[in-house]
């Protein structure tokens, strides 16, 4: 994720980031603007329509059709947006709750050789998760450690937590937890795949494939039918308005196929990695 200075706007507005939309979207932008102008150069030069030609009330269907598509854009943002802050709400929750289960066990385990397999494993759940949702390859060395053999293993997380679970119940029968402790424990033991599940909902389930469509549809038709309507009452300024509106709308739906997906590599997802490496230094220090 990019960090950033929220009250630098001078640098914002001069900048362009290798993730802003203005550099994915300059060659389209080129080709509208050469459409636009093929558009104009027509109609001004060649066709000459008579003032009172029926093309010149085409803005007010733009103007009809401009207030549907904000509506549409606005849902589509604010839903991107939902997903990106839920996984957000997740990873803080795994923060939380590892920090609480290294706590408890601290108090209740009083042998340090005990706290050892914990002091491991509650890191090693939040870097098996991090990659897991990347869909990239979870290394053997992560578990020779725990002497477990992962090769045929497709859910690497759900391995960590029956570890975990394994030794609270050995450590229950050489009667070094009892059943109040583990019922003490086990709100933050069971989140962890909670959280897990929660964002491997978020991963799997994106936004109907029709809906994505229709509004990228809507878009360009609504982009390539601009120069028709605008060009009599502008001339050849249509072409850097009509590359101005498609770089407003395109914008947007470019930042909401981003972030709606926010357990990739892309420059505006969520820093699972760090959040992991951040978890590992706090459980390091409690146990």
């Amino acid at each position: 994720m990019i960090s950033y200075n929220t009250k630098d706007w001078f640098t914002f507005i001069f900048k362009i980031h290798k993730a802003d939309t203005f550099r994915q979207l300059f060659p389209l932008m080129v080709s509208i603007g050469g459409y636009a102008g093929c558009v104009a150069f027509l109609e001004l030069e060649y066709f000459q329509l008579a003032e009172d030609h029926n093309l010149k009330n085409i803005p007010i269907m733009h103007s009809m059709l401009g207030f549907v598509i904000s509506l549409l854009l606005v849902f589509r943002t604010n839903t991107a947006y939902d997903r990106w802050w839920e996984g957000r709400k997740q990873w803080g929750a795994l923060v939380n709750n590892s920090r609480n289960l290294a706590v408890k066990l601290s108090a209740l385990l009083s042998n340090k050789q005990d706290r050892i397999l914990f002091k491991k494993a509650i890191p090693h759940f939040a870097q098996a998760l991090s990659l897991h949702l990347k869909n990239e390859k979870i290394s053997q060395e992560l578990f020779e450690e725990f002497n477990i053999n992962i090769e045929n293993k497709k859910h690497k997380p759900n391995q960590i937590i029956k570890l975990m679970v394994k030794k609270i119940q050995e450590l229950r029968s050489e009667n070094k937890l009892t059943d109040e402790n583990i019922l003490f424990i086990n709100p933050e033991l069971t989140s962890f795949l909670d959280i897990c599940g929660a964002c491997e909902r978020i991963k799997n389930t994106p936004i109907p494939f029709s809906y994505s469509v229709f509004l990228k549809k809507f878009i360009f038709f609504y982009v390539m039918t601009l120069p028709f309507g605008y060009v009599f009452s502008l001339g050849y300024y249509t072409i850097p308005v009509v590359m101005f509106i498609f770089y407003v709308l395109a914008s947007l739906e470019l930042i909401a196929e981003e972030i709606e997906e926010p357990f990739g590599n892309d420059q505006n997802d969520l820093p699972t990695d760090k959040i992991a490496e951040n978890i590992r230094k706090n459980i390091e220090e409690i146990l």
